[in-house]
């Protein structure tokens, strides 16, 4: 069988190519091309690098590495869960490699969690490349709907304590994801002092983009904070989250409930209840362009 190829690999080494942050590009080198298809929504290419593990790529741009992956489903999990006094109800909304799911169902207070993901693809890929992230399926908690996340919300108001928007950038399928419709029917959606959080991009590259959402979040929800967090196979090696809750007064940039200090050093890699407080601590550039 003739060796895979891909247009973003050349050389031996994979490049990003996307829009997004003109004049830089991430590049990893390769080992072996693992997998490469056109799936109904999207390029799906997984290939196993030499130094990150396994590495997911859609449309030509990583969305996680074996090596930093928990960085991310950490954050985008613990903060809105341990902001949250009882999350009994979560919904993942994208996240098809089943990372944030492992990380969810750490919370023994979460009864269930329903996973919405439009690419069934990626979660094929997943469960059989990434392993330690599809974990998160194989819990009994765990439910898995393989559609759209608008339709899926459009028929389930008032139904969970936190929503999760794991989404890829705003091209493509994920485009929508980053519109006010979306951000409303997510609110629609929540119980009473639920919290959403979504993948809220880069700082060094997205200030604009972070800005118009949060500005038309504000429209929608009366508490909206913006925390970020350091990944080094993203964009600038960081990425942002945006948390929004349904309930005025709330405070999110404080746990409303801690993991003990040894389940912390045996269950987490990056988040602890002290990153909770500081990712919520933004440079000065970004509180000027973000107008904070």
């Amino acid at each position: 069988m003739a060796s895979l190829t891909h247009p973003n690999i050349n050389d031996g080494w994979f490049r990003e190519t996307t829009t997004l942050w003109p004049g830089q590009a991430m590049s990893l080198q390769v080992k072996e091309i693992l997998h490469h298809e056109k799936s109904l929504y999207q390029d799906v290419l997984v290939f196993e690098s030499t130094n990150h593990g396994n590495v997911l790529v859609l449309d030509g741009v990583i969305q996680a590495t074996e090596r930093d992956e928990f960085a991310y489903q950490e954050m985008i999990a613990h903060l809105p869960l341990n902001a949250h006094p009882n999350p009994r109800k979560v919904l993942v909304i994208g996240g098809g490699d089943g990372g944030v799911l492992r990380e969810v169902v750490k919370h023994d207070c979460v009864e269930q969690v329903t996973l919405v993901e439009i690419d069934e693809a990626v979660i094929k890929v997943s469960k059989q490349f990434l392993p330690a992230m599809a974990a998160g399926f194989q819990h009994p908690k765990v439910n898995v709907h393989v559609g759209d996340g608008f339709e899926y919300l459009k028929n389930h108001p008032g139904s969970y304590d936190v929503i999760i928007t794991d989404s890829s950038d705003p091209v493509g399928p994920a485009e929508a994801l980053f519109g006010e419709t979306f951000y409303d029917l997510m609110r629609q959606s929540l119980t009473p002092g639920g919290i959403i959080c979504t993948q809220g991009e880069c700082q060094w590259l997205h200030l604009p983009l972070i800005k118009g959402v949060l500005d038309s979040s504000r429209k929608i929800y009366p508490v909206v904070e913006y925390a970020w967090g350091a990944i080094p196979t993203y964009p600038s090696g960081q990425i942002g989250y945006i948390l929004c809750c349904n309930e005025a007064g709330r405070d999110l940039k404080t746990p409303a409930r801690r993991f003990p200090k040894e389940f912390e050093r045996a269950k987490l890699k990056y988040y602890n209840s002290e990153v909770h407080a500081a990712a919520f601590v933004l440079p000065q550039f970004a509180r000027n362009g973000l107008g904070i």
